[in-house]
């Protein structure tokens, strides 16, 4: 059985690490990985790859100037790819971005079967690219990998046969797991005088929260009330930076004190910064779960989740971009009022597995 992996972001290389690992034990399943180049740069591609020891065997460099470009680039060089080497027996396509939606186009356009890993999750807010390309992706799917069970949920209720549904797990967790030595090994609280438990980790890069004059102001002064009550990490991604720079705001971001701005990091490092933080305070979709697993508080701003095991029975804690709110739960957290949350099912490091397996039985 052939099986082409379609990436093209840092959350997806981190979803997909140990399927070639597992497809070299058996002899009945070959899995080849396609890298779209949707992240290209050292930092947002190359290091993880790296650190994974797991380079892509194509690559498709594509051109990422605009959405547009990027999904029909996506989808003509896939197209070169399949006619050049062969359709595979499966593709599949993990995550919602937009890699995602242009392999699932590509694979229904040359009638390849197609699998979503992370299927069934749900926002049910359409201004999010995201919950398009996820509801766009489902639609055009064949089989379903659901992480958590509001996944299932979504898909019976938009018609999906519940035979198509496998529910797995997190690969994400997977990663996690098979690499926690390595992220013990890391050297970054050392390098950077950190103390165990002592530190907030911030994240922000989503549009809705660092694109607007607005938003960038509301930022800075949250972030620098934050830091004048607790020392606090700020790996900066590259939207934000460059947001902050285009209105003259990132010096006003620099000179905040008590405050030590990164470059994105590799997996391993900031993973560590998770592990032993006091909080997180972010707007990623992967970082939610991360903490969860971890049993580390999270607070994430956004209106809602497509993830809502993580505030059920997790760590995540769902608020507004508000500055008071946030200094409230941080202080609920510090006094031990909010509670560090449970693992979800199946989150165990062995979701890879379970596909695997689920993919060798179907195929027999």
């Amino acid at each position: 059985m052939k099986i082409y992996i379609l990436i093209g972001t840092r959350p997806n290389f981190i979803k997909v690490t140990r399927f070639k690992e597992l497809a070299q034990y058996n002899s009945d399943i070959e899995v080849f990985i396609i890298h779209t180049g949707q992240h290209f740069d050292r930092n947002m591609s190359e290091v993880f790859f790296q650190e994974f020891d797991m380079q892509p065997d194509y690559f498709l460099d594509i051109d990422s100037s605009s959405v547009i470009r990027q999904f029909s680039m996506i989808m003509m060089k896939l197209e070169d790819l399949m006619l050049e080497i062969g359709k595979p027996d499966l593709l599949l396509v993990p995550g919602d971005v937009n890699s995602t939606l242009a392999g699932a186009l590509t694979a229904n356009k040359l009638g390849i079967k197609l699998a979503h890993l992370e299927s069934g999750l749900r926002s049910f807010d359409r201004s999010m690219p995201e919950e398009i390309n996820r509801i766009l992706t489902d639609r055009l799917s064949d089989v379903f990998f659901v992480t958590e069970k509001s996944g299932i949920e979504h898909l019976l209720a938009e018609g999906v046969d519940k035979q198509q549904i496998e529910f797995v797990g997190n690969t994400m967790i997977d990663t996690l797991v098979k690499f926690d030595p390595q992220i013990d090994d890391s050297q970054i609280l050392i390098e950077l005088k950190l103390k165990k438990d002592a530190y907030l980790l911030i994240t922000l890069h989503r549009p809705s929260n660092v694109d607007t004059v607005e938003n960038q102001i509301k930022l800075i002064s949250m972030v620098k009330d934050l830091a004048e009550h607790r020392l606090s990490v700020f790996p900066v991604h590259p939207r934000t930076r460059n947001a902050l720079i285009s209105s003259g705001l990132w010096d006003s971001f620099e000179l905040i004190e008590n405050l030590i701005l990164l470059d994105p990091l590799g997996y391993f490092e900031f993973q560590k910064l998770v592990k032993h933080c006091f909080a997180v305070i972010t707007d990623s979709g992967g970082i939610q779960e991360e903490t969860t697993f971890r049993q580390v508080p999270c607070i994430t701003l956004r209106p809602n989740t497509e993830r809502p095991v993580t505030t059920e029975i997790g760590s995540n804690i769902l608020l507004p971009f508000d500055q008071d709110l946030v200094m409230d739960r941080l202080q609920k957290i510090a006094n031990g009022e909010i509670a560090n949350g449970e693992i979800p099912p199946y989150w165990d490091g062995k979701s890879t597995e379970r596909i695997v397996q689920y993919l060798l039985d179907s195929n027999r």
